[in-house]
């Protein structure tokens, strides 16, 4: 199973989730926006040494569907400079902000040499309507081997992604799964 996080490096959320990782001897996978990278290096730095993968989520959390395939590729590339100038680890890997990529972008991308990756488990803790309870079970009932599940490391998601990734980390290494990177 592959837990993956988006929206970071965020300071003492990012940090609050790899304690927890360690905690659980977990690997996970972070989509960070450029923006953050350039911010964060030292959180960059850490998930590195920790073990997990860092992939682009673009560099400004853009939406593919508004704006030219141009600025969206530019936006994209824009981040894997800076990941490739904090980590020379980086994989190219790529998650598109909200879930959505046009057909050309995917192609670019792929010619590019990027491996698109979505999830099949959304925990729904950026949805300030969504109680961590809910999140919680919304994960557990929804996930199997193999699933990609996506949190955010985010200031937004942070009061339910405190509450309910612990129970949800506990709860899963109780049922047997392992937690890898991509």
């Amino acid at each position: 199973m592959f837990i993956t996080f988006d929206d970071g490096p965020t300071p003492e959320v990012t940090e609050f989730v790899l304690n927890l990782l360690d905690k659980h001897q977990a690997k996970a996978s972070f989509f960070c926006i450029g923006k953050n990278v350039r911010q964060h290096p030292d959180i960059i730095n850490r998930i590195n040494k920790d073990g997990h993968t860092i992939g682009n989520h673009t560099h400004n959390h853009y939406n593919c569907y508004q704006h030219s395939l141009e600025k969206y590729l530019e936006n994209i590339n824009l981040t894997a400079e800076l990941l490739t100038e904090v980590s020379p680890k980086v994989k190219k890997l790529f998650r598109p902000p909200y879930g959505r990529i046009s057909p050309k972008a995917t192609k670019a991308l792929q010619k590019q040499g990027y491996e698109i990756i979505m999830w099949d488990v959304l925990s729904a803790d950026f949805d300030l309507n969504t109680s961590a309870d809910q999140c919680k079970k919304n994960v557990i009932s929804n996930v199997k081997p193999g699933s990609i599940v996506v949190f955010h490391d985010s200031v937004k998601s942070y009061p339910i992604l405190k509450e309910a990734l612990p129970k949800i980390l506990s709860h899963l290494d109780k049922q047997g799964y392992q937690f890898s990177a991509l």
